[in-house]
């Protein structure tokens, strides 16, 4: 019963080692609001090294994207699709 319960908490386990805040200081996020999604989209679909331009007025105008941005960034959408 541990093992699949265990296995059914992947997605928890993953982003309690990831930090609290992490991302939030990395996109210059306040953490008491939430990421906007049309950021983390226009994280996703930017190449690496490029600069991904917010579209928001929450956090950094423009931010580099690194591979590690873009896979939290697609963790958090892959989240938010889940989650509906």
């Amino acid at each position: 019963m541990t093992k699949m319960r265990k296995t059914n908490m992947w997605m928890q386990d993953a982003f309690k080692r990831a930090g609290k805040g992490v991302f939030h200081k990395q996109l210059g996020v306040p953490t008491t609001e939430k990421i906007p999604l049309t950021f983390l989209q226009a994280i996703v679909d930017t190449k690496i090294g490029m600069v991904a331009h917010n579209p928001t007025t929450t956090g950094n105008k423009m931010v580099k994207v690194t591979a590690l941005m873009k896979k939290r960034a697609n963790a958090l959408l892959n989240a938010d699709r889940a989650n509906k």
